[in-house]
């Protein structure tokens, strides 16, 4: 495992559970794209401080970069990498584990979020982004992780019975 991951992949896959616990054992902090991409009350960062921050932490000499953000900043951080960690399960499982941690902020705030965005009323657009992700952006995102393929350590991870293999051998 390299010092520079980027753990990619449609939302409700176990971005964040996963890029927690690597974290962990390799001892490499965490940079959330939500927390850079989102303020308060669901307010984007503009897009130039958005790209800068972004820039940033791709200068730094380990990370592990959890998240989506726009197809621009994904060839960035690839490019980048040392190693590039694809959560790729069906639109099934995104949609039912996206959904049950919506369901599941109804009684606390995700930890890992920015605060004051509210989970519950943001249901209807993460609904549409993962169908989005899957249908549209998926086969672009795969074009530009092959472009690495001899060249870089390459996880595609198809199943949760997958991520937790793959949690038990590296975590």
């Amino acid at each position: 495992m390299g010092d520079k991951i980027v753990i990619i992949g449609n939302a409700g896959g176990g971005k964040s559970v996963l890029s927690a616990k690597l974290s962990k054992t390799f001892d490499i902090p965490v940079f959330k794209l939500d927390k850079l991409q989102w303020n308060p009350g669901w307010v984007p960062t503009p897009a130039d401080q958005f790209n800068k921050l972004h820039d940033e932490i791709l200068l730094k000499q380990k990370w592990i970069i959890d998240g989506f953000a726009t197809m621009e900043s994904i060839e960035k951080r690839c490019n980048a990498a040392t190693t590039i960690i694809f959560i790729d399960h069906s639109v099934r499982i995104h949609l039912w584990w996206a959904l049950k941690r919506q369901f599941l902020c109804l009684f606390r705030p995700r930890p890992d979020f920015v605060d004051g965005c509210p989970m519950l009323p943001m249901t209807g657009k993460l609904i549409k982004m993962i169908l989005t992700i899957d249908k549209i952006l998926k086969p672009k995102l795969q074009a530009i992780i092959d472009q690495y393929a001899n060249c870089k350590e390459i996880y595609h991870i198809k199943s949760p019975k997958e991520l937790n293999k793959f949690t038990k051998t590296y975590c």
